[in-house]
């Protein structure tokens, strides 16, 4: 089969780490790039890690980001099903075909002498291997124990001379002694497959071409070449990429919330800054620009740019590109994103929350930023006058108050209350006064929100309080510094 197919084969454990979902990325594009097919297979088949509900969450993550699969359990295809739990009747069969080629065989030894010869190991200082006790048992044996009904598994043939060689797209060719390959379990004794073998069989089975996976399953990689050489079958491109650490000594942790993409939702991420950032984690443009589209990625992506060194997740950059999708949003698109955390501290049904959204949005880095911004709007939170003292502003509580009690008559003449108009006031009593701005305006922004920080200044607050409520503040604050 010429034509691309990559396939992307989560196991559904309950979230989606982003190192899945940059895994999920980097085959989709590869597909792509390169008009193949994407598919997606489910391998659910580690019940004891299986959770109820997570393959829905795989669905709506890749589908939320854009990653839609041309094949997969819920739209079907030629090469169904798409489930490795549905798949299991298949795999005994093929693990039989190598025992007839000689390639496997029938491994009859039970828990007891395997864990015993373990043990004997681990003390020896040797890293505990099968001692290929049943490598060599005459057929005439092997029939004789089936037919007891002797619990078996099926181990694969490992040469024990020579060497294996495999190539990888980053780390080129790698060769291992055959001596320190295990024989490994291929059918286990239940009947069902294990992971590895498995995964080589289904990957044929679907004309998977390339194989995208996380450089732990490097050192597996000479077994599954002896698999495929021993089926006759084409060996995929494998492209195996490093881990996303948290820094360069730990992981990423579920329980600082920064290792799912459900966790970066949750933070006030936008889908496409934490898609472009995860592309960005272990692969480099050829450019200097860093903000990139999937489309972009796909125009852009080439293996070559991936790195074998592990990428360091930096929440700073990340939250820097976030804020660039911001501010290409337009108005309407962020005032309808903002409200839902606009709402969370601003209950008032009058509240003009498309003004409110303009003065957020040039200082809106993550969603989850707004509703400590705009928390003084319903109620007056209680502060410490100390904030009247601004260095830069030149105020004091002294002059602070002496501002208060002229801002608090212009503001009660104005009749209507609009922005120009209170902009208008404001500026000719500053005019008058012959103070420069800070001198009126800082006390004001205090008074009105009792916070340092605020989107919009004293007179956009005003616009947003209403005159009742506005001059209620202003009073409150001269009361508070008399």
């Amino acid at each position: 089969m010429n034509k691309v197919r990559t396939r992307f084969a989560p196991s559904p454990t309950g979230y989606m780490h982003i190192g899945n979902l940059r895994t999920a990325l980097f085959t989709y594009i590869i597909a792509k790039k390169n008009g193949g097919d994407f598919i997606l297979r489910i391998e659910d088949t580690d019940r004891e890690r299986y959770v109820e509900g997570a393959t829905q969450v795989i669905y709506d993550t890749l589908r939320e980001c854009g990653l839609n699969w041309d094949e997969g359990p819920d739209i079907g295809g030629p090469v169904g099903p798409y489930i490795q739990s549905e798949r299991m009747g298949m795999f005994k069969q093929y693990a039989e075909q190598l025992v007839e080629k000689g390639e496997a065989y029938y491994c009859f030894c039970d828990k007891e002498r395997l864990d015993e010869l373990k043990a004997v190991q681990e003390a020896s200082g040797v890293t505990p291997m099968y001692d290929r006790h049943c490598r060599n048992l005459s057929k005439e044996e092997v029939e004789q124990k089936l037919k007891e009904g002797i619990p078996y598994v099926i181990r694969q043939k490992v040469p024990l001379e020579g060497t294996t060689t495999f190539h990888d797209e980053l780390y080129g060719d790698i060769t291992v002694e055959n001596s320190t390959l295990d024989d490994q379990i291929l059918i286990k004794t239940d009947g069902l497959p294990t992971y590895n073998f498995a995964n080589v069989v289904d990957d044929h089975l679907m004309g998977i071409t390339h194989v995208v996976r996380g450089n732990e399953y490097l050192s597996s990689a000479p077994k599954y070449n002896l698999l495929y050489k021993a089926f006759g079958w084409e060996v995929p491109i494998y492209i195996h990429v490093e881990h996303i650490m948290k820094d360069k000594q730990h992981k990423l942790s579920k329980r600082d919330g920064d290792a799912s993409y459900q966790d970066l939702m949750k933070k006030g991420y936008l889908k496409d800054a934490v898609l472009n950032y995860i592309a960005l984690l272990g692969w480099a443009p050829k450019g200097e620009n860093e903000i990139f589209s999937l489309d972009d990625l796909i125009e852009e992506f080439d293996i070559s740019g991936i790195s074998k060194s592990p990428a360091i997740f930096d929440p700073a950059k990340l939250k820097a590109i976030n804020a660039v999708y911001i501010k290409k949003m337009s108005d309407e698109e962020f005032a309808h994103a903002a409200e839902p955390y606009i709402r969370q501290t601003v209950k008032k049904e009058d509240a003009d929350i498309a003004f409110i959204a303009s003065l957020l949005k040039p200082r809106t880095e993550i969603f989850t930023d707004i509703p400590e911004q705009v928390d003084f709007i319903d109620s007056l939170p209680d502060y410490d006058t100390s904030l009247y003292c601004h260095k830069k502003m030149k105020t004091n509580e002294e002059n602070s108050l002496a501002s208060l009690k002229e801002i608090l008559p212009v503001l009660e003449g104005v009749d209507d209350w609009t922005e120009e108009n209170i902009h208008e006031a404001l500026f000719e009593l500053i005019a008058k006064l012959g103070v420069k701005n800070g001198i009126v305006l800082w006390p004001l922004r205090v008074a009105l929100s009792g916070k340092s920080f605020t989107p919009g200044g004293g007179i956009e607050i005003c616009r947003i309080l209403g005159k009742e409520e506005s001059l209620a503040r202003v009073r409150e604050g001269i009361a508070k510094l008399s």
